[in-house]
């Protein structure tokens, strides 16, 4: 792992790293940042689990995209930054900390949310995360000029201005909230887009490919850790071994699957433009939600064996193949299909995410026959790259 060298002081100026450094990777503070988030994540899922058992199916899904999107966005907006500005004083170190604090108290906050509408303790947590940020912006203001310093003071402006926003949604009725939440969404969204116009900050794009990716893998990782505990607390307690052990078995082979897809292809390639570097950055808001969701699918599968949800077999195989269709789908839409080679390879991917979907209405055997899928979409891509490739400049990896 690279880093800035020890700072000789408290501080150090906040100025641009090169976009073409070498050797760049993520940080322990930045490995860190990650773990800490996927407290939040795993509490989010934990909702998603309980709403959609009870047969909750629309709230449960849009708490858990509002909730999810609060914790993503914030990671990204951090994410950006460091891979810009990251210069590793104390000052720094000490404001991504209060990051961290602020996505646990968020963290503390998805229950309420989720069970009582109660967003207090979220928003709170989620403007501890923002001020933050902002002290950020606002310390590349003060250490550069011209256009950069007019970038930096326009994120830092905008994060204040839609934190209020943030605030004033706790007096919002509830009946109102949700198209508040949507005005502010779109805001948050549109503060990068807005602030870049005119200068681009120096983002390095290996840097931020592997801290997707990285992020990613603990996300996929968190879903495995929940199926294996609900898989482990309902064989201690119930007799349907054979059933459990399929699921056990079916959501392994997608998590699997899934990692070996989404590593496939060289994400830093598409990462050429600032237009390019939005479409990706933004749409794996689809993919780390459904990869964090696949396990709370695997869990409503269990409880759906065990006789603790309330929903039909085919509804809890659904908890599982959709939101793996979802992470399919967005991966090959968002960079996989532009590494591959002919019609074949262009295909296979649709196919899966189709061959995925029929497996639902199978019931809760159709998780192991969405693993199985996977795992022979994985063998057909490994064997349609080792063909020859004359011609070609750039040889796809396995896929």
């Amino acid at each position: 792992m690279s880093h800035p060298p020890a700072p000789t002081g408290l501080l150090r100026r906040m100025t641009s790293r090169s976009p073409d450094e070498g050797h760049r990777a993520a940080t322990p503070l930045e490995l860190f940042f990650d773990l800490c988030f996927v407290v939040a994540v795993a509490q989010a899922g934990a909702r998603l689990v309980h709403a959609v058992a009870e047969g909750h199916f629309g709230s449960g899904v849009l708490g858990y995209f509002l909730v999810f999107f609060a914790i993503w966005w914030a990671w990204v907006n951090f994410t950006w930054f460091a891979s810009a500005y990251d210069n590793d004083d104390v000052f720094y170190r000490v404001a991504v900390l209060v990051q961290i604090a602020g996505v646990l108290v968020l963290a503390a906050g998805v229950p309420r949310a989720f069970d009582d509408g109660d967003w207090a303790v979220a928003v709170v947590g989620y403007v501890v995360m923002r001020l933050a940020m902002t002290c950020q912006w606002l310390r590349v203001a003060r250490h550069n000029t011209g256009a950069e310093r007019a970038t930096a003071l326009k994120y830092a402006a905008g994060l204040v201005i839609v934190q209020v926003g943030w605030l004033a949604v706790l007096s919002v009725p509830d009946g109102a909230r949700l198209y508040v939440f949507a005005v502010l969404a779109v805001a948050e969204l549109s503060v990068p887009v807005l602030a870049e116009k005119g200068f681009h900050t120096s983002w390095h794009p290996h840097h931020v490919a592997e801290r997707y990716g990285l992020f990613t893998i603990i996300v996929l990782g968190e879903s495995i850790t929940a199926a294996t505990v609900a898989v482990q607390e309902a064989l201690d307690e119930h007799d349907e071994l054979g059933e459990l052990l399929s699921l056990a078995g079916g959501g392994l082979l997608i998590v699997f699957a899934a990692w070996w897809i989404y590593f496939s292809s060289p994400a830093q390639d598409r990462l050429t433009s600032m237009r390019r570097a939005v479409q990706w950055g933004y749409g794996h808001l689809f993919i780390l939600g459904s990869a964090a969701a696949i396990g709370a699918g695997i869990e409503v599968a269990v409880e759906q064996v065990v006789g603790k949800a309330h929903i039909s077999a085919v509804a809890a195989a659904a908890a599982v193949t959709v939101p793996t269709a979802l992470f399919l789908f967005t991966g090959w839409l968002l960079q996989a299909r532009y590494f591959k080679r002919d019609l074949a390879e262009k295909a296979l991917m649709p196919v899966t995410v189709v061959a995925v979907l029929a497996c639902t209405f199978l019931g809760v055997p159709g998780v192991l026959a969405a693993g199985l899928v996977m795992a022979l979409a994985v063998a057909v891509g490994v064997l349609l790259s080792a063909r020859p490739d004359p011609g070609t400049l750039r040889r796809p990896r396995p896929t």
